[in-house]
């Protein structure tokens, strides 16, 4: 039988991570929004609205997706980081350092850690503004899209693969263990996990996001090694592993009686 434990693992940390370091940020984070929230029909714009970008990002030319993409990533880092220290003069280094790094020292280990600070980063900004309803109505039609855009348009792996010939890091890319292969993982599947995780937390207590979490990474190990075994896909909508893993960590966490109003 295949297996592989390092994605599962890597997911778990991620989410994990996320959940902690919100947590610990929240206070800064949700000062600059006032505590703005989405109603339900801006979270079904923004579900929409991802679902049009991935159409775009299939049919524009690779340059321009470069560049905008750059310039993107090179700004929100920017902008973190002067909100964090409050000084522009330090904030200025981290996007020379990533434009460096894709330009002169781009390997596997920059690129994931690149995927890794850019999804913490729009984790930060973005988690507060859903509430526990606004998050699962986004959640179900992301998944909607994912799999129309997957299984019916195939605009999802154009994208992907336009991605990865591009070397923009918008996706994992991972060493199976003991499996011996690679495997990717969009960053809008990562993001997905942890927004409902630390929805959770928020809603409940913290023991009931990490729990999310850890059932995350269960549900991926056993997506994944019935994708090893049996070959029946070569692209799927992580999406419904993400929904499945969350579900189940709600279960547990029901049955645990851990799933307590904090207040």
């Amino acid at each position: 039988m295949h297996f592989d434990i390092v994605l599962p693992s890597v997911f778990f940390l991620l989410i994990a991570s996320s959940i902690f370091i919100q947590d610990k940020l929240k206070n800064k984070i949700s000062s600059l929004f006032e505590e703005a929230k989405f109603s339900t029909k801006e979270a079904i714009l923004t579900a929409v609205w991802i679902g049009i970008a991935v159409t775009v990002m299939a049919l524009v030319p690779g340059e321009a997706i470069r560049i905008f993409f750059l310039t993107a990533y090179s700004y929100i880092l920017f902008s973190f980081t002067r909100m964090l220290l409050k000084k522009w003069y330090i904030a200025i280094f981290p996007p020379i350092l990533f434009i460096c790094s894709y330009l002169f020292f781009w390997n596997l280990a920059t690129f994931n850690i690149s995927v890794a600070v850019f999804f913490i980063i729009i984790i930060l900004y973005t988690s507060g503004l859903f509430s526990w309803r606004t998050v699962w109505i986004f959640a179900a039609l992301l998944t909607i899209m994912d799999v129309i855009q997957v299984f019916l348009t195939g605009f999802m792996v154009q994208s992907a693969t336009k991605m990865l010939e591009l070397r923009l890091p918008v996706l994992l890319i991972l060493p199976m263990y003991p499996y011996t292969s690679i495997i990717n993982l969009g960053l809008g599947d990562i993001y997905l996990a942890s927004l409902i995780s630390i929805q959770a937390s928020a809603k409940y207590r913290m023991e009931v996001g990490v729990l999310m979490a850890a059932t995350n990474g269960i549900a991926m190990f056993l997506f994944e090694a019935l994708m090893l075994n049996t070959r029946l896909f070569t692209f799927f909508p992580a999406t419904l592993v993400v929904i499945a893993g969350s579900i189940m960590g709600l279960g547990i966490a029901r049955i645990m009686k851990i799933n307590k109003r904090t207040g």
